[in-house]
C-alpha cells in the first residue's frame, strides 16, 4: 500500500499537478521561520513560478531551482523537498537552519547542486545521498554535522565539488572517494577525520584542489599521490602525518600551493621539489625536517612564499637560493639550526619583502649590503648570536616597517641614519649590549608605533622630541642607564598605551603633560630616582589599569593615581607618599594587586578594600595605619599575600582569616595585636609563610597550626605566648624556618621536632621557659644551619647527635642548666655557644676534671657567694670597658662562627621591628635600647656581652 501511494504521488508530480506542487511548497514554507518575510509572496493566489527563490522550467510546469541562500531563515529542512523531483539546484546556504539533512533528498534524481553550507544542521550525512547520480556540487560544510562519511558517496559518479569543511565529521575517509573520477575540489578541513589518506585517492585524476587541513590524519603521504597530476593546491596542514616527504611530490608539475605545516614529517626536504616550476607557495613549517636546505629559485621561478620555520634544518643558507630574476618575496626560516653569516646567500634575493631568520644560530655582524634588499618591509633577526653594530646602511632600506633585532649580542650605538625610516612602525632591540644615547633622529620615524630597548646600556636623556611620535603605542626603555628628567613632550604622544621606563637613573618630577595621555593603560617607572608630588592632571587618565611607581622618592598624596576605575595593579611601594588611602580607589573593583608598603600612609585601613573580590596581593606594610583589621577583607577570597606588618594595628588576629583558602603569605608582625592566635588559622591550607611576631599575643599555640602542612616559615617570636610547644607541629614537614623565641613557652622540647627534616634556615626556641633535656632527635635535622636554644631551663647533657648537624654554623645553647662534657663534634663552636651552663665542661670551655666535680658539690651558701662575686666583678669590668669603648668610638664588627679567635657565633637576622624598616634580632643580648646589658648571670669564665645599636648594625663582643 505504501508503494502504491508513493507511485501515485510520483505519477501526479510527473504530470505537473501544479496544485499539488503548490501544496507541497506551502508545507515546505511552513518548516521555515521567515523573520525577513522573503517568502511572503508564497501564497495560493499567486503563480508558483513568481514565488521568491523559485525557478521553473521553460514550459512553466516544474520547479527546477530553489535558491533561498542568505535570507535569514531558521527552522528546519522539510522532508517534502524530496517531492520536487525535477529540482536541479537546491541552495539553502548561509542561513540558520537546524536539524538533520532529510534522507528524502535522495529522491531528487535530477539534482546537480546541493548547497546547505553555513547553517546549524546536525546529525550525519544520509547514505541516500549516494542516489544522486547527477550531483555535481555537494557543499554541506560549516555546520554541526558529525559521524562518518557514508561509503555511498562514491556512487555520486558525476561529483566535481565536495565541500565538507568545518563540521565534526570523524572516522576515516572512505576509500570509495577514489571512485569520483571527475572530482576537481575536495575540502575536508576543520574536522576530526583520522586514519590514513587512502591510496585509492589516486583515482581522482582530475582533482585540482585537495584541502584536508586541521584534522587527525596520520601515517605517511601515499606515493600514489603522484598520480594526481592535475593538483594545483594541496593543503594537509595541522594533521599527524609522519615519515619522509615522498619524492613523488616532485611529479605534481601543476602544483601552485603546497602546505604541509604542523605535521610530524622527518628527513630532508627532497630536492625533487625544485621541479615544481609553477609553485608559488611552499609551507613545510612546524615539522621535524632536518639536513641542509637545497632549494633554488633557478627552477622555482614562480616561488613567492617559502616557509620552513620551526624545523631542525641546519647549515648555512645556500648561495644559489636566489638566482636570476627571483620572485621570492616572503622567506621564513625561523626556529631552525641555521648558522653562519646572517645574510649569506640572501643578498641576491632583491625582491624580498619579508625576511624572518629569527631563533637560529646565525653569527657575525649585519652586513653593510643590507641596503641591497631595497623592498624589505619586515626584517626579523632576533634570537641569534649576532655581534657588532647596526650598519648605517640600514637607513637606506626606506620601505622597512618592522625591524626586530632583540636578544642578540649587538653592541655600539643606534645609527643616526635610522631616522630616515619614515615607514618604520616597530623597532625592537631589547636584550642586547648596545650603548650610547638614544639618537634624537629616531623621533623622525613618525610612523613608529612600538619601541622596545629593554635590557641594554643606553645612557643619557630620553630625547626631548619624543612627542613627535604621534603614532607611538608602546615605549619600553626599562633596564638601561638613562638619566635626567622624563621629557614633557612624551605627553604629546596621544596614542600611547604602554610606557615602561623602570630600572633606569631617571630623576626629577613627573611632567604634568602626562595627563594628556588619555589612552594610557600601563605605566611602570619603578627603580628610578623620581621625586616630587604626582601631578593632579593624572587623575583624568581613565584607562589606566597597571601602575608601578615603586622604589622612587615620590611624596604627597596618591589621590591623582586613583582616578581610573579600571585599575588592576597598583604598586607604589618604597616611596614617601603620605595621607590616607583615597576613597576614590573604591571604584577600581577589578584590583588584583594593591601594594602600598614602605610609605608614610596613615589612618585606618579602608573597609572598601573588601570590594576587591579578585584581589590577590595586598601589601600595606611599613606604614602608620591604626585601628583594627577591617572584617570586610574577609570578602577578598582570592588573596594569596596579606602583608600588614610594621603598622600600629590593634585588636585581635581576626578569625575570618581562616576563610582565605588561597592565602600563601600572612604577615601581621610588628603591630599591637593582642588576644590568642585563632584556631581558624589552621584552615589556611595553602599558607607558606606565617609571621605574627612582635605583637602582644597570649595564650597557647593552637594545635591547629599543625594543619598548615605547606608552611615553610613560622615566626611567632616576641609575644606573650605560653604553654607547651604543640606536638601537632610535627606535621609541618615542609618547614625550613621556625622561630618561637622570647615568649613564655614551657614544658619540654617535643622530640617530634626532629621529624621536621626540612628545617634549614633556623630553629630558634630561645628566651622561653622550656625545661627537660635537649631531645637527641634534634640531631636528625641535618639541613639545619642555625640552632638557638639559649635562655631556657634545659638540663641534662648535650646530645652527641648534635654533632651530626654538619650544615650547622650557628649554635647557641647558653644560659641553661646543661651539664656534662661538650661533645667533641661540637668543639668547632666558640665558648659563647655554651656559656651560662654551670655544669658544662670540655673544649672550648674548661676541661672536665675531678676538681670541677668537687666544685659542683660546694654548699649552696658558697655557691651563692661565688655567684654574687662574679656578678659584681663582671658588672664593674663591663662598665669600665663600655666607658673605654665609647671614648674610642670603635667600628663594631659582626662575628662569625668560623672565626678562629673566639668571636661570637650568632649573626643578626632581619626579623625584629623598627619603623625605619631596619630589622634587628640576635641570638645573644637582644635589646631594643642603644645599650643593654645581658640580664642573666654567667659562670666565672663568661665574657660580658652587650647589644650595641648605634649607627652601625654590627655586634660588639667584649
Amino acid at each position: 500500500m505504501v508503494f502504491v501511494a508513493a507511485l501515485n504521488v510520483l505519477l501526479t508530480l510527473t504530470h505537473g499537478d501544479k496544485l499539488l506542487i503548490s501544496q507541497n511548497l506551502l508545507q515546505i514554507k511552513s518548516s521555515f521561520v521567515d523573520t525577513n518575510g522573503v517568502l511572503n509572496n508564497w501564497t495560493p493566489e499567486s503563480k508558483i513560478c513568481s514565488w521568491g527563490g523559485l525557478t521553473c522550467s521553460q514550459d512553466q510546469t516544474h520547479v527546477v531551482s530553489l535558491n533561498l541562500s542568505n535570507q535569514g531563515l531558521s527552522g528546519s529542512i522539510a522532508p517534502l523537498l524530496g517531492r520536487l523531483i525535477f529540482l536541479q539546484k537546491l541552495d539553502l546556504s548561509s542561513n540558520s537552519l537546524s536539524g538533520p539533512i532529510p534522507p528524502e533528498l535522495g529522491m531528487l534524481k535530477n539534482l546537480e547542486e546541493l548547497l546547505l553550507y553555513s547553517n546549524s544542521l546536525s546529525g550525519g550525512v544520509p547514505r541516500e545521498i549516494g542516489l544522486l547520480e547527477e550531483l555535481k556540487v555537494l557543499r554541506i560544510g560549516n555546520n554541526l554535522l558529525s559521524g562518518e562519511i557514508p561509503r555511498s558517496i562514491g556512487d555520486c559518479a558525476n561529483l566535481e565539488v565536495l565541500g565538507l569543511a568545518s563540521c565534526k565529521f570523524n572516522g576515516s575517509l572512505p576509500k570509495e572517494v577514489g571512485n569520483l573520477r571527475r572530482l576537481k575540489m575536495l575540502n575536508l578541513q576543520g574536522n576530526d577525520f583520522g586514519g590514513r589518506i587512502p591510496e585509492e585517492m589516486s583515482g581522482c585524476g582530475e582533482l585540482q584542489n585537495f584541502s584536508a587541513a586541521n584534522n587527525g590524519f596520520e601515517g605517511g603521504l601515499p606515493p600514489s599521490i603522484s598520480k594526481l597530476v592535475s593538483l594545483e593546491l594541496l593543503n594537509l596542514a595541522n594533521n599527524s602525518l609522519s615519515g619522509y616527504l615522498p619524492v613523488e611530490l616532485g611529479e605534481l608539475f601543476n602544483l601552485k600551493y603546497l602546505n604541509l605545516l604542523g605535521n610530524n614529517f622527518t628527513g630532508e626536504v627532497p630536492t625533487e621539489l625544485n621541479k615544481l616550476s609553477l609553485l608559488e607557495t611552499l609551507d613545510l613549517s612546524k615539522n621535524s625536517l632536518s639536513g641542509q636546505l637545497k632549494m633554488s629559485t633557478y627552477h622555482l621561478k614562480n616561488l613567492q612564499y617559502l616557509v620552513l620555520s620551526d624545523n631542525a634544518l641546519m647549515g648555512s643558507i645556500p648561495s644559489n637560493l636566489c638566482i636570476g630574476n627571483s620572485n621570492l618575496r616572503h622567506l621564513y626560516l625561523s626556529g631552525n639550526q641555521f648558522s653562519g653569516g646572517i645574510l649569506s646567500g640572501l643578498i641576491n634575493c632583491s625582491s624580498l619583502v619579508e625576511l624572518d631568520l629569527s631563533n637560529n644560530g646565525f653569527n657575525g655582524s649585519i652586513p653593510s649590503e643590507i641596503d641591497s634588499l631595497m623592498y624589505l618591509a619586515a626584517l626579523a633577526l632576533h634570537n641569534n648570536s649576532l655581534t657588532g653594530s647596526i650598519p648605517p646602511q640600514i637607513g637606506n632600506v626606506t620601505n622597512l616597517e618592522v625591524l626586530s633585532l632583540f636578544h642578540n649580542s649587538l653592541t655600539g650605538e643606534i645609527p643616526v641614519e635610522i631616522g630616515r625610516l619614515e615607514r618604520l612602525n616597530l623597532l625592537s632591540l631589547y636584550e642586547n649590549q648596545m650603548l650610547g644615547p638614544i639618537p634624537i633622529e629616531l623621533t623622525n620615524c613618525s610612523s613608529l608605533q612600538g619601541i622596545d630597548f629593554f635590557g641594554n646600556h643606553f645612557t643619557g636623556p630620553i630625547p626631548p622630541t619624543m612627542g613627535n611620535l604621534k603614532n607611538l603605542v608602546f615605549l619600553q626603555l626599562r633596564q638601561n642607564e638613562l638619566s635626567g628628567p622624563i621629557p614633557a613632550s612624551l605627553g604629546y604622544c596621544e596614542g600611547l598605551e604602554e610606557l615602561a621606563l623602570a630600572d633606569n637613573k631617571l630623576s626629577g618630577p613627573l611632567p604634568p603633560t602626562f595627563g594628556l595621555l588619555s589612552h594610557l593603560s600601563l605605566v611602570t617607572l619603578y627603580n628610578n630616582s623620581l621625586e616630587g608630588q604626582i601631578p593632579d592632571s593624572l587623575f583624568g587618565l581613565k584607562n589606566l589599569s597597571i601602575i608601578n611607581f615603586s622604589h622612587n622618592r615620590f611624596t604627597g598624596t596618591i589621590a591623582p593615581l586613583v582616578g581610573s576605575g579600571n585599575l588592576v595593579k597598583l604598586d607604589l611601594t618604597n616611596n614617601s607618599f603620605s595621607g590616607e588611602i583615597p576613597a576614590m580607589l573604591a571604584t577600581s573593583t577589578r584590583l588584583t594587586h594593591l601594594r602600598l608598603g614602605h610609605n608614610r600612609l596613615n589612618g585606618k585601613i579602608p573597609p572598601f578594600i573588601g570590594q576587591y573580590t579578585e584581589l590577590d596581593f595586598l601589601d600595606l606594610s611599613f606604614n602608620d595605619f591604626n585601628g583594627k583589621i577591617p572584617i570586610e577583607l574577609s570578602n577578598c577570597l582570592q588573596l594569596t599575600h596579606l602583608l600588614l606588618n610594621q603598622n600600629r594595628l590593634g585588636g585581635a588576629v581576626p578569625s575570618w582569616v581562616g576563610g582565605l583558602k588561597q592565602l600563601g603569605e600572612l604577615d601581621l608582625s610588628c603591630n599591637s595585636l593582642n588576644g590568642e592566635i585563632p584556631i581558624e588559622l589552621g584552615s589556611c591550607s595553602s599558607l607558606i609563610k606565617l609571621s605574627i611576631h612582635d605583637n602582644h599575643l597570649s595564650g597557647a599555640i593552637p594545635p591547629e597550626i599543625g594543619n598548615l602542612t605547606s608552611l615553610n616559615v613560622l615566626s611567632l617570636q616576641r609575644n606573650n605566648l605560653s604553654g607547651p610547644i604543640p606536638l601537632a607541629m610535627r606535621s609541618l614537614d615542609k618547614l625550613y624556618e621556625l622561630r618561637l623565641s622570647e615568649n613564655s613557652l614551657s614544658g619540654p622540647i617535643p622530640p617530634e621536632l626532629g621529624q621536621l627534616t626540612e628545617l634549614q634556615v633556623m630553629l630558634d626556641l630561645s628566651k622561653n621557659s622550656l625545661s627537660g633535656e635537649i631531645p637527641p632527635s634534634i640531631g636528625d635535622l641535618v639541613k639545619l644551619e642555625r640552632l638557638n636554644l639559649s635562655d631556657n631551663r634545659l638540663e641534662g647533657e648535650v646530645p652527641t647527635t648534635l654533632g651530626g648537624l654538619t650544615s650547622l654554623h650557628r649554635l647557641n645553647l647558653s644560659d641553661n642548666a646543661l651539664r656534662g662534657g661538650i661533645p667533641r663534634s661540637l668543639s668547632r663552636f666558640p665558648p659563647e655557644s655554651f656559656l651560662g651552663n654551670v655544669g658544662l665542661c670540655g673544649y672550648p670551655l674548661g676541661t672536665c676534671s675531678s676538681a670541677s666535680e668537687e666544685a659542683g658539690k660546694l654548699s649552696e651558701a658558697a655557691t651563692a657567694g661565688i655567684v654574687v662575686a662574679i656578678v659584681f666583678t663582671s658588672t664593674v669590668v663591663c662598665l669600665v670597658l663600655i666607658y673605654v669603648m665609647l671614648k674610642m668610638w670603635c667600628n663594631w664588627r659582626e662575628v662569625s662562627v668560623s672565626s678562629s679567635d673566639g668571636e661570637v657565633l650568632e649573626e643578626r637576622r632581619e626579623s625584629g621591628c623598627d619603623k625605619r624598616g631596619n630589622n634587628s634580632d640576635g641570638y645573644v643580648g637582644f635589646g631594643s635600647s642603644p645599650l643593654q646589658q645581658k640580664k642573666k648571670m654567667r659562670s666565672s669564665t663568661e665574657t660580658c656581652v652587650f647589644d650595641v645599636n648605634m649607627k652601625s648594625s654590627q655586634n660588639l663582643v667584649v
